[in-house]
């Protein structure tokens, strides 16, 4: 595979995608049995470190002016799966640990005829009960509903993680992380000038807000009345207004739920997320210099950066959330881009 470039995230799918030159029949016959999209699966290797696993869902063949032939596919980690099952049976959880909501809804998902892709997870629980209903009246797409279960106060991240293990056997595995996913013990120490060649280092206030309400389903059984949705309680940031920020307001809507506790729940998480604003700094590291690999999503790095817009330099602690590799191009070494989380 030629051009190929990578990337995984906690919190969002991760990509792949590169070209497969096809110089001759025997390789075309090859890459038309193998790439098969929405069936084929793709693990990426680097040496006998496994780095990425997905599926493939898309290939495209290309001609160039002088008849060359090649086959460009991307692939998205196998988490992009569960887009694509749906919940057609209604399911019910009283009082259950938020996790075990995770596991049974991957349960109903590869329990169903050709639904079992191997996605394995252990017994863990957060601690953290919860009451759900997912109805089957609603068609709900089982990553929105991991996604919301995740998304609400006290909530957790979640991802599956591909690797080798003991054995040499490949591995699909869900990773949980209550209140975030966390790798590693030692905290990796960058600088700039130095490993870190390049950064990004947003500053936006576009999104961010210190009121929040939130819009749940419409419950009203009365259908000679207005139908009105079940609302959040407002919640209101004081502390920022009194820090002299003016009053921002935010909305979300979650029109599945009908429990005022969760709707309340998903309000104050959407709040604490929304007072911070959207930063996601990113930095991009020569790999030549500074080995890494995706077992640094969740770890810590110790950042420290001098330059004009740092006079007293920045020496801060951040976790990776993402990470992005580049090949190597003429002139330029393969770089990593990695996305830190701002405590």
């Amino acid at each position: 595979m030629q051009q190929l470039s990578l990337d995984d995230f906690i919190g969002k799918p991760g990509s792949l995608s590169g070209t497969i030159p096809i110089p001759n029949q025997q390789i075309a016959e090859r890459a038309r049995a193998a790439a098969v999209p929405g069936r084929t699966g793709v693990w990426l290797e680097r040496g006998r470190e496994l780095w990425w696993g997905g599926i493939l869902w898309t290939a495209s063949v290309q001609s160039d002016a002088r008849g060359f032939l090649s086959l460009a596919v991307q692939a998205g980690t196998w988490d992009t799966y569960l887009s694509h099952r749906m919940v057609y049976d209604t399911l019910t959880a009283t009082a259950t640990d938020q996790y075990a909501i995770v596991r049974g809804l991957l349960d109903y998902v590869q329990g169903t005829p050709g639904g079992d892709i191997g996605i394995q997870y252990s017994n863990e629980l957060s601690g953290i009960l919860r009451d759900r209903t997912f109805s089957r009246f609603d068609l709900p797409v089982v990553r929105d509903l991991l996604d919301q279960l995740s998304k609400v106060e006290n909530g957790f991240e979640w991802r599956i993680a591909s690797y080798r293990n003991a054995d040499g056997r490949r591995v699909k595995r869900l990773q949980l992380g209550t209140p975030t996913i966390r790798t590693g013990r030692a905290d990796i120490v960058l600088d700039h000038p130095g490993p870190i060649t390049s950064y990004t280092w947003p500053i936006d206030a576009t999104k961010r807000a210190n009121a929040w309400q939130s819009r749940g389903a419409t419950t009203n059984s009365n259908q000679a009345a207005a139908s009105v949705p079940l609302t959040s309680a407002l919640q209101l940031a004081e502390q920022d207004v009194a820090d002299g920020w003016p009053r921002l307001d935010g909305s979300s809507d979650y029109s599945t739920v009908t429990e005022q506790a969760t709707l309340d729940g998903h309000a104050a998480a959407d709040l604490a997320a929304a007072r911070t604003g959207t930063a996601i700094p990113e930095i991009t590291l020569d790999m030549s210099r500074t080995p890494v690999s995706p077992a640094l999503l969740g770890a810590t790095v110790r950042v420290r950066i001098r330059d004009l817009w740092h006079p007293k330099p920045l020496d801060a602690r951040y976790r990776v959330v993402g990470l992005a590799i580049s090949p190597p191009e003429r002139g330029r070494p393969e770089s990593a881009r990695l996305s830190l989380e701002v405590p």
